[in-house]
């Protein structure tokens, strides 16, 4: 048989049955719609898969197929007895929409979104933090299983295929929507609370079309949080007539601090002293988390990366919030460029030589 194999575009033997042929179409052209599947030439194949089942849901194109094959179908045989009586022809050419022959099949006005639901998002900022949930977003749908009946034998409605129409279709809920929240350095040691707009699509009265809807989800920053602690709003996502929305997760996340970095509920700060001070001594005046200034009196010789530590200055211990971590001052000692001659000999008369 020469040209396309419409059977082996839809899998199936040479033997299949009207039934296999429905069943075929059904799995082949889920699999391979241009609005789940994104592959490239997945619209071509999508075409093929139309015009196969056309052909071989149709009695007498199949039997003309099944005879002469797709150049017979398309261009008829001229051998006396073939198609349309002795001496006869028959012309075939695909010219129906796969889109309509998807729609007629399946028996929905929109029959894609009877498979596949709504996800996704994208933030904006508080207050002014506004994260928005739709198409093209951090959620997705899940990859459907489209190699075995993708309602696990239990949905038969489809028009045609033996079944009863009206049975439940099974849900899927929706992977999690996940945002990383900055947080300063200030909030997490006192606590705060924030206050973040979100907009999703609910359903409407009649279960079927949406409609946006803003709300306002409020978290509660404890004192002492760890950043990639998570707050997890339930359900909170697109909502569609065939899904469970995704639960909304926000991850805890320090923003970068001018002065200050964090190690767990300790505090580290960065101090640059001369090397006179690190000789001789000095009073340092070290800032706070909270805004206080700390006088730090340094009176032995402080060595490249010295390091001090004030005790309860730090942050909240996330368990116990009555308890503060350490501010650990590292010291950044800056060397001169250069030296006077009469420097240099002072210093050799005053330091030890090693």
């Amino acid at each position: 048989m020469m040209g396309k194999d419409y059977y082996k575009i839809l899998g199936l033997a040479k033997t299949a049955t009207e039934d296999e042929i429905k069943k075929g179409y059904r799995k082949m052209a889920l699999k391979y719609h241009p609005d789940k599947n994104k592959s490239p030439g997945a619209e071509e194949k999508f075409k093929e898969i139309a015009e196969a089942y056309d052909v071989l849901s149709d009695k007498d194109k199949k039997e003309i197929y099944d005879k002469y094959g797709e150049d017979g179908l398309k261009n008829g045989p001229s051998q006396s007895g073939g198609p349309g009586g002795p001496g006869g022809t028959y012309h075939y050419e695909f010219q129906g929409d796969p889109r309509e022959t998807f729609k007629m099949f399946f028996g929905d006005n929109d029959p894609f979104a009877s498979f596949f639901g709504g996800g996704g998002g994208q933030p904006g900022g508080p207050g002014a933090r506004v994260f928005h949930f739709g198409p093209g977003g951090g959620g997705h749908h899940e990859n459907m299983d489209i190699d075995d009946d993708p309602f696990g034998g239990g949905f038969h409605g489809f028009p045609g295929s033996g079944g009863q129409a009206g049975l439940p279709r099974r849900k899927r809920k929706d992977s999690a929507v996940v945002r990383e929240l900055p947080i300063a350095l200030e909030d997490i040691c006192k606590g705060t609370t924030k206050k973040l707009k979100i907009t999703r699509k609910v359903l409407t009265a009649d279960g079927r079309s949406t409609r946006n809807e803003d709300k306002i989800l409020t978290i509660d920053i404890k004192p002492g949080w760890k950043s990639g602690t998570k707050v997890t709003f339930p359900k909170e996502g697109d909502q569609t007539p065939n899904n469970i929305p995704a639960d909304v997760v926000f991850i805890i996340k320090d923003k970068p601090h001018p002065s200050f970095t964090r190690d767990g509920s300790d505090i580290k700060y960065k101090a640059k002293i001369t090397l006179r001070d690190s000789l001789c001594g000095a009073t340092l005046q070290i800032p706070t988390i909270d805004g206080r200034r700390i006088p730090l009196r340094l009176t032995e010789v402080i060595k490249p990366n010295s390091v001090k530590r004030i005790q309860g200055e730090g942050l909240p211990l996330p368990k116990q919030p009555s308890r503060r971590g350490d501010l650990i001052i590292e010291f950044d000692v800056t060397f001169p460029s250069q030296l006077s001659q009469s420097a240099k000999e002072i210093l050799s008369d005053c330091l030890p030589r090693s």
